[in-house]
């Protein structure tokens, strides 16, 4: 019995010493260092290599110019929905009718509006004609009457002159007789002298005495023609001074009918202006009883449904999405990294809904990213605390999906300077901010 279970517990620990061998290998030479140095050796080498510094921002894709970004159409005048001949979904080419509606004020619900209106606008026009030609006419009648005054101040003028003549004869003819009846008085003194004296006889006497009567009837007649004469002169100057006054009133009249039709020319003309003003405005509203696409688009969003809906002044009906747009994705970058974003810079971009494989760190490795160039940083803050900035297609890469629709998300990542893993590591554990450098074309900008 003893020999046996000698025999057992010999056997049990050569089987146990065989397990052990077999599950710890203790003899077996381990390779745990070398692959321990070779990961460290292979991490050294991979923080040796080259990456990318870039900023990461969100946006969505938009139109690089604001025409062609989605716009609401909206109502000039207010109006009453009647027809709608376009639904969501449906392109539209500019100038097509996307409704028609009908007026509701009662200031344009005349159909003849606009025939009534020219009708009023072609009366006062013919009444603005006809003071025009009153004008005309009175103009005519005020230059004969300056004629006619001209004439008749020349004739008074010229009788003036030939009284004035007959006055200084007349005056001669007084002044001869005065002298006659002073020489014919003299003479009949000397004769009654010499009668008194009885030199001469009394025939003689009454001879010379009838001479000197003579003589002074004469002088008589001549100093009433003298005093006729300037009387006829005071009378051609009360006619010359009647004549111009009666003429004067006579164009004054004249001349007061002119301006009261220029007056009412020019209130004519007024309310010419006025009305062709309303014309003009009634014939544009009636063209806005048309809404019209601006431009190619799409109809979406339509605001108002149904028909004889009211819409109020610039209240919004449908939105249009512009075809064919200059596409550009619109980033909002952070102040702290506004500083290292400058026109022409290369960002790439992942797209909503178009798959890929990003290494941020090695653009050229990574799928399904798209390349863009920034053309716009705006320099004023947005209400969201961001600076907006604009990226274009690159023209030198590969394009951008044509299936893109504006509004879809993009997340893009501009690209900086390339420094090793470790110096991004060290930069990232420290917060430091990315590198600042300018692109080439941003340096050559600066320097001149």
């Amino acid at each position: 019995m003893e020999g046996i279970r000698k025999q057992l517990t010999d056997a049990g620990q050569a089987n146990v010493v065989s397990s052990f061998s077999k599950v710890y290998r203790a003899n077996r030479v381990s390779n745990i260092r070398k692959w321990f140095l070779g990961i460290l050796v292979g991490m050294g080498l991979i923080l040796l290599l080259p990456w990318t510094q870039n900023i990461r921002t969100r946006g969505d894709v938009t139109a690089l110019r604001q025409e062609q970004r989605p716009q609401e159409l909206n109502t000039i005048i207010a109006g009453r929905i009647v027809k709608w001949n376009v639904k969501e979904g449906d392109f539209v080419r500019k100038g097509d009718t996307i409704a028609v509606l009908a007026e509701i004020k009662d200031d344009y619900l005349d159909p003849a509006l606009l025939n009534r209106t020219e009708e009023q606008l072609e009366s006062k026009k013919t009444a603005v004609e006809s003071y025009r030609s009153k004008v005309q006419t009175v103009d005519a009648q005020i230059k004969a009457l300056e004629n006619s005054l001209s004439l008749k101040v020349s004739e008074i003028q010229n009788k003036i002159y030939q009284q004035r003549q007959k006055i200084t004869a007349d005056s001669m003819d007084m002044l001869a007789a005065q002298n006659d009846y002073n020489f014919k008085q003299v003479q009949f003194k000397r004769q009654k002298a010499l009668y008194d004296s009885g030199l001469v006889s009394l025939l003689q006497l009454e001879q010379r005495n009838q001479a000197f009567q003579d003589a002074q009837a004469k002088r008589t007649s001549a100093e009433i023609k003298f005093g006729n004469s300037k009387q006829e002169m005071i009378r051609l100057q009360l006619e010359l001074n009647g004549e111009q006054q009666q003429y004067l009133e006579k164009i004054s009249k004249a001349s007061g009918d002119r301006y009261q039709s220029l007056s009412q020319i020019a209130t004519g003309a007024g309310e010419i202006a006025k009305l062709e003003n309303q014309y003009t405005n009634y014939n544009i509203r009636s063209g806005q009883y048309y809404i019209k696409a601006p431009q190619d688009g799409q109809v979406v969003r339509a605001r108002k449904s149904g028909l004889n809906e009211i819409v109020k002044e610039g209240e919004m009906l449908v939105e249009i999405v512009p075809a064919n747009p200059q596409l550009a994705v619109e980033l909002y970058v952070k102040p702290v990294d506004l500083p290292l974003v400058d026109t022409g810079q290369r960002v790439r971009f992942i797209f909503d809904g178009f798959p890929a494989i990003v290494f941020s760190g090695w653009p050229q490795a990574s799928y399904g990213t798209f390349s863009g160039k920034v053309v716009v940083v705006e320099n004023g803050l947005n209400d969201n605390g961001l600076f907006r900035v604009l990226v274009v297609e690159d023209p030198n890469e590969k394009p951008w999906p044509k299936e893109l629709k504006m509004g879809t998300g993009a997340s893009g990542f501009a690209l900086l300077k390339d420094v090793p893993i470790w110096y991004e590591l060290w930069r990232n554990i420290n917060g430091f901010p990315p590198e600042y450098y300018k692109t080439s074309k941003a340096s050559e900008k600066t320097k001149k």
